[in-house]
């Protein structure tokens, strides 16, 4: 009989994973990059803390599956973030991971080659070195959070994060948050319950203990600082949307009522939009409308974008039509522009309207 490799016999095969310090050195941040990123998180912390009155916009691919795909849409959104500086602080949407309801393809990092490959070396320095053409290129990035490991491998690049509607209540991701360089935005859960999100907000800005691995590979036990710039971002859920001014008011509300920056960002996308993508539009009019009406508590909204509108099946990756999403549906580039252009004039009336309010203070 043959005797069996590892005493898990659930366990089939063991391979070898890179170091987050061997990449790091491969691929490093250069120190000009890494000011860079450094003031983009500073200028989201001034918007989150009512220092500054742009909004910051996120927008981008629900999923990155194409590295070119990827460049070719932070080229389009350089001139986008140029353009609507003074209103909008412009980050694009870079998600590697994809939590699933139940199986499918888990990202790019996972996949990167769409094959069931799970070539998951080649994914990390894919997905990093992604992100330093993006940072050579000025276009900061932002991500969702799903395996807790992961985070080394790409966090300082990073210039916003998410933790998803799936992990929002889960210790273990409100102890990473409390620990991340930058601003963590926590999602109400798929159930549509705010007061999860409120909760996580709320532990993430505490310290925490963590058992983690250091750069030599040893485990330690890590302490956090808490993390000040953790927020609420609403999204909707099967139930219905939640982005209306009542909804709005009632986290806005919550959210002080903890002690906590009240200030809020409103996923235009999944059961905001229900998810039929083209309602995008719907919520961002009425973000606009409530931009437009002094609102006190929208610090940015998210919007899922790509090159071409829809999705497509992931069945035949040579058959896969260039510039559309494989995972959820996307608006297409030409609605992108439309959609950024009015948050901008919503930004300029607000502006106009109500006098007294700092205008991109402390940039």
């Amino acid at each position: 009989m043959k005797e069996k490799k590892y005493s898990n016999l659930r366990i089939t095969n063991c391979h070898s994973l890179i170091s987050f310090a061997t990449l790091m050195q491969q691929l490093p941040l250069m120190k000009n990059d890494a000011y860079f990123i450094e003031e983009i998180r500073r200028q989201i912390n001034n918007i989150i803390h009512n220092r500054d009155d742009r909004l910051i916009a996120i927008v981008g691919p629900c999923s990155i599956h194409d590295t070119n795909l990827a460049l070719h849409f932070a080229e389009l959104l350089k001139k986008a973030i140029e353009r609507h500086k003074q209103e909008l602080l412009i980050i694009m949407r870079v998600y590697f991971e994809k939590p699933r309801t139940s199986v499918g393809w888990k990202g790019f990092i996972n996949d990167p080659y769409l094959n069931e490959s799970y070539a998951i070396n080649d994914g990390l320095r894919m997905a990093r070195e992604l992100l330093l053409q993006m940072t050579e290129m000025k276009v900061p990035a932002g991500t969702e959070f799903l395996d807790p490991f992961i985070h080394k491998y790409i966090s300082d690049f990073i210039s916003w994060g998410a933790i998803g509607a799936r992990t929002s209540e889960s210790q273990i991701h409100r102890a990473l948050a409390s620990g991340l360089p930058m601003a963590i935005g926590f999602k109400n859960n798929t159930d549509g319950n705010i007061q999860v999100a409120v909760n996580a907000v709320y532990s993430a800005r505490q310290t925490h203990h963590i058992l983690d691995i250091n750069e030599k590979g040893e485990a330690v036990i890590i302490e956090t600082s808490g993390n000040e710039d953790s927020h609420v971002v609403l999204r909707g859920s099967y139930r219905g949307a939640n982005y209306d001014e009542d909804c709005v008011l009632q986290t806005f509300n919550a959210t002080s009522n903890n002690g906590l920056s009240p200030k809020l960002v409103v996923d235009c996308s999944h059961g905001n939009c229900q998810k039929n993508y083209v309602n995008q539009r719907i919520v961002v009019d009425n973000i606009c409308q409530q931009i437009e009406n002094n609102s006190q508590g929208i610090a940015g909204i998210m919007l899922e974008s790509n090159l071409l509108e829809g999705n497509q099946p992931l069945k035949n990756v040579n058959e896969l039509v260039y510039g559309k999403s494989i995972t959820d549906a996307c608006i297409s580039w030409e609605e992108t522009e439309y959609l950024l252009e009015k948050l901008a004039t919503a930004i300029k009336i607000k502006r106009n309207v109500h006098q007294g309010l700092v205008v991109g203070a402390e940039r």
